[in-house]
């Protein structure tokens, strides 16, 4: 299981002016729809901005705290 929090700062770590939005998917903690708001994403392509976002929870994905992840990723112009 992994809190919402420490998700954010997984994310910010890489995105630090990332806007972030969790939503549990199953009650569990591990099934999460992941809203990310950030210019880092400016120029990138939907690929590229789903890998830098897995990069960023590398540790929390490999350790099982995140078994499933739906990511919605737009910088701030496209929010």
């Amino acid at each position: 299981m992994i809190t919402p929090d420490v998700l954010t700062d997984y994310i910010r770590k890489s995105l630090p002016d990332a806007v972030v939005t969790v939503t549990d998917r199953t009650g569990t903690m591990n099934h999460l729809k992941v809203v990310i708001v950030s210019d880092g994403f400016q120029g990138k392509n939907l690929l590229d901005r789903h890998r830098m976002i897995y990069q960023a929870l590398d540790a929390p994905m490999k350790d099982g705290r995140i078994h499933a992840l739906e990511l919605t990723a737009r910088t701030t112009d496209e929010a």
